[in-house]
């Protein structure tokens, strides 16, 4: 909520992110999103007695990486305990995760508002296993009945805890994706919200603007798959606390769930404490050491981050901060548009083509591959930076290359794009265009001379827009002023 507004509206998130190692957090299964029902299970995953887990290195690394994107703290000495509770997917009846030692804590991350930038600090960053998945709503499903893939059972989650420090459910939905931008750079989470591989719950409260003392609850959101979903479910009860509020009505400290068809929030049960979980020491896993030569490695790893390629980009570039914001959104449209510049060594041809021609062709947004590689876009604009064929041309080359996998050289030739740049040829289209055209030339002779763009038009329709422009405008000014 803003100044103006009676109230003050306080969130905070519990970011879940599906790591992307080869298996499991504790055992060697590998987890594959889509996979047959409990096909990817082990006698650890499905808490069979006599199992003992054996702690994944690649996972570790992982959560480091992230830490130190988020100039967090990182622990010396790290441990996991035992979060009991009951859930039909939960084979084991608790959760390995850590409690107390987290594996960092204290980051912090930007996110760029449109009223300027705000820094979100992270109180936790912690390894944790997945549970497995109840499956209701599917139409295999009877009625009435509910069943389990444990699949998913032990895959290693980084749960990311923000300081509460949301104002706004649009900022809240603002740091979800500046955070799956993070993880795609970090390349170590697919954060693809909805297959389910980052998740968020969020912790929503308002008081009173300007009020001392918080109004004594929180809820907490879940089942949230998109940011819209996460934007619309927090202004729904943000705006529910604050009707019951005004009534005189206490909140209760409630679990609820978001009901996406029917855009409310429904009660799934009383919002447990940390005391609820009944946290104990893990006894089969020892204590972690985190020590310096192994830290200084994954340093060593560490990919150029967004902020970072974002402002090299408008420093080598010269890119605008629109456009530099743009070409960074993913690492996969960055590494595009660098390597294409990199071949092309024309920075606004370039620009201009992926911004206006390529983004649009495909109707993609900055957030999706391009489906054709850098290599190819690179070809078409040598091809047009060479003046070997007209940009109008080259569009007709661009829509042949998403829909096929010809190269830009067959594609010309299959489609006769080649520029007409001769002389000769063009001397007798210009002499057409000017024949069929008696009283456009009488009006440019008397002065209208901006007239001449539309002899080049008419040169450009003549040749199925495959003659030079700057060719037919020589001649056409030659042939035009000769009178």
């Amino acid at each position: 909520m803003n100044e103006l507004t009676p109230y003050q509206t306080i969130i905070g998130l519990e970011v879940h992110a599906q790591l992307k190692t080869d298996s499991k957090l504790f055992c060697g299964c590998h987890w594959q999103f889509g996979a047959q029902p409990n096909a990817r299970t082990c006698p650890l995953c499905l808490g069979l007695p006599g199992a003992l887990p054996v702690l994944n290195r690649k996972a570790v690394e992982f959560a480091i990486k992230l830490a130190l994107a988020v100039e967090a703290r990182i622990a010396q000495r790290t441990a996991f305990s035992r979060k009991n509770y009951f859930y039909p997917d939960l084979p084991k009846g608790y959760q390995i995760s850590q409690f107390d030692s987290p594996i960092a804590s204290s980051g912090k991350l930007k996110i760029r508002l449109n009223s300027g930038i705000k820094t979100i600090h992270i109180r936790r960053i912690h390894l944790e296993d997945d549970a497995g998945k109840s499956i209701h709503a599917e139409s295999w499903v009877r009625e009435n009945e509910s069943l389990i893939d444990f699949n998913r059972c032990g895959v290693p989650l980084i749960e990311i805890v923000t300081e509460p420090e949301l104002s706004t459910p649009g900022e809240a939905s603002r740091f979800l994706q500046t955070i799956r931008q993070l993880l795609r750079y970090l390349d170590i989470c697919d954060a693809n919200m909805e297959v389910g591989n980052l998740r968020c719950d969020a912790n929503i409260s308002v008081r009173p603007h300007g009020g001392a003392t918080w109004p004594g609850v929180k809820t907490e959101v879940k089942n949230m798959n998109s940011f819209r979903a996460v934007e619309r479910a927090l202004a729904y009860e943000q705006q529910r606390q604050i009707e019951l509020l005004e009534h005189g009505e206490k909140i209760l400290s409630d679990t609820l769930l978001w009901n996406e068809k029917a855009q409310v929030t429904e009660s799934m049960r009383i919002k447990e404490q940390a005391h609820d979980y009944r946290y104990f020491p893990e006894p089969d896993l020892p204590p972690l050491k985190i020590d310096t030569s192994w830290l200084d490695k994954i340093k060593n790893e560490m990919p150029e981050l967004p902020d970072a390629r974002r402002d090299r980009f408008i420093r080598q570039y010269k890119l605008s901060r629109a456009d530099a914001d743009l070409f960074t959104a993913t690492v996969e449209l960055a590494d595009f548009f660098e390597k294409v510049v990199v071949r092309i060594g024309d920075v606004r041809l370039v620009n201009t083509w992926v911004k206006t021609e390529l983004l649009r062709s495909v109707n993609q947004s900055a957030d999706e591959a391009t489906p054709i590689s850098a290599d190819a876009f690179a070809e078409l604009l040598d091809f047009v930076k060479q003046k070997k064929i007209t940009a109008q041309s080259a569009k007709i080359v661009l829509v042949e290359m998403l829909t096929s996998e010809k190269a830009v050289a067959e594609i010309i030739h299959d489609k006769k794009l080649t520029l007409l740049s001769d002389a000769n040829q063009l001397g007798v289209i210009v002499d057409q265009a000017i024949a069929d055209n008696p009283d456009a030339v009488k009006h440019y002779r008397s002065g209208k001379r901006q007239l001449l763009n539309f002899f080049i038009g008419q040169v450009m329709k003549l040749t199925r827009t495959k003659a030079d422009p700057e060719a037919a405008k020589k001649i056409l000014l030659e042939k035009l002023d000769a009178e």
